[in-house]
C-alpha cells in the first residue's frame, strides 16, 4: 500500500510539473504577442517593446512562480527560480539560439549601458544576499529602480524611435479587443501555472530528497525559461539578433528586481531560510556567466555557433554538478 502511495504521489506530481510548464509556456507566449501587439498599436518605439514589454512578458512566469513560491514558505524557490533563470537565460537560451542562428550586435553606448545596469544588478543581489538578505524596503527600492530604468530606457529610445504603427501584415489579431483577451487568458494561465508548478516542485524535493532550492534552480528555471527560449529563436530566425540579446539583459533585470522585489514586499527573503549552496555556489555562478555574456560582447561583439555549443553544454554541466552534489549529500 505504501509502494502504490508514493508512486501514485510521484505521478501527480511529476504531471503537476509538466502540466504548470505548458501552461507557463502557452500563456507566456499569448501574453508576449498580445503586449506586443498593443504596444505598437499605440506607437511604442520596438526597442522599448524588445526592453520592457518582451522582457516582462517573458519574466512573468518567474514572477508569479517566485511570489506564490515566497507566499506559501518557500524562499529558496523564488530565489532558485531567480538565479536558475538568468543562468538558463545566458547558457541554454543563448547557447541554442547560437547554434541555430549566429547572433551578430552593433557594440553601441545602448548596448554597453544595459549590460553594465545588468552586471550591477546582478552584483548588488549578490551583497544584498550577503549582508541579510532582502528586506520590504529593499524590495520596493528594487522596484523603484526598475521604474527609473524603464522610463529612462523610454526617454533615450523614444527620442530617437518617433511613433509607430504596428505592422498590420503580421498581425495575429482582428482587433483590440481580441489582443486584451489574449493577453487576459495568458495571464490567467500563467497564474494556474505557476500554482501547478511550485505545488509539484514542492512534492517532487520532498519525494527525491533535495532542497526546493535545486528543484527551482534546475526545473522549474528551465520550465519558466522556456518563453525566453521560443521567443529567441523566433527573433533570431528573422535576424533580430539585437531583439535576442535585449531580451536576454531585459529578463534578467527584470528577474531580479521584479521578481524578488514583488516577492520580498510579500515576505521577506531573509538568510537562513533557503538553501546555503544559493549564496554559496549558485549566485557566484550567476555572476560569474553574467560577466562571460558581458566580455564576450564587448570583445567579439557576437555569439558564434561554438561559443553557443559552450555555453549549452556548460549548462548542463551546471545542472548536473547542483544534483550530484545534493545526492551525495
Amino acid at each position: 500500500m505504501n509502494s502504490f502511495s508514493y508512486y501514485d504521489t510521484t505521478i501527480l506530481s511529476l504531471g503537476a510539473l509538466f502540466l504548470g510548464i505548458i501552461m507557463l509556456i502557452k500563456g507566456g507566449g499569448w501574453a508576449v504577442e498580445a503586449g506586443v501587439f498593443i504596444a505598437t498599436r499605440y506607437g511604442v518605439s520596438p526597442l522599448i517593446v524588445g526592453f520592457t514589454i518582451i522582457a516582462f512578458g517573458t519574466s512573468l512566469p518567474e514572477l508569479i512562480v517566485s511570489v506564490v513560491a515566497n507566499l506559501q514558505g518557500s524562499p529558496g524557490i523564488a530565489l532558485g527560480n531567480v538565479l536558475g533563470s538568468n543562468i538558463a537565460n545566458i547558457l541554454m537560451v543563448l547557447g541554442c539560439t547560437a547554434l541555430i542562428s549566429v547572433l551578430k550586435v552593433n557594440v553601441s553606448k545602448m548596448l554597453v549601458r544595459d549590460l553594465i545596469f545588468m552586471m550591477l544588478v546582478t552584483i548588488g543581489l549578490t551583497v544584498l544576499l550577503y549582508y541579510g538578505g532582502i528586506s520590504r524596503l529593499t524590495g520596493f527600492a528594487m522596484l523603484t529602480i526598475l521604474g527609473s530604468y524603464i522610463f529612462f530606457q523610454y526617454r533615450a529610445a523614444g527620442s530617437k524611435n518617433p511613433d509607430i504603427g504596428a505592422d498590420d501584415g503580421e498581425c495575429m489579431f482582428k482587433n483590440d479587443l481580441f489582443a486584451y483577451g489574449t493577453l487576459l487568458l495568458g495571464l490567467i494561465c500563467i497564474s494556474v501555472g505557476a500554482e501547478f508548478l511550485v505545488k509539484g516542485a514542492k512534492v517532487s524535493a520532498g519525494l527525491i530528497g533535495v532542497p526546493e532550492s535545486i528543484i527551482a534552480l534546475s526545473i522549474i528555471a528551465f520550465g519558466t525559461s522556456l518563453p525566453e527560449l521560443s521567443t529567441s529563436i523566433i527573433a533570431a530566425r528573422k535576424g533580430q539578433s539585437e531583439m535576442v540579446i535585449g531580451n536576454i539583459i531585459g529578463s534578467n533585470v527584470f528577474n531580479i528586481l521584479m521578481i524578488l522585489g514583488f516577492a520580498s514586499l510579500s515576505k521577506p527573503i531573509i538568510n537562513g531560510s533557503f538553501s546555503p549552496q544559493i549564496l554559496n555556489f549558485d549566485v557566484w555562478i550567476t555572476l560569474f556567466v553574467s560577466l562571460c555574456l558581458v566580455l564576450i560582447l564587448f570583445i567579439f561583439g557576437r555569439i558564434n555557433r561554438v561559443t553557443g555549443s559552450l555555453f549549452f553544454l556548460s549548462y548542463i554541466v551546471y545542472n548536473i554538478y547542483i544534483y550530484m552534489v545534493n545526492i551525495s549529500a
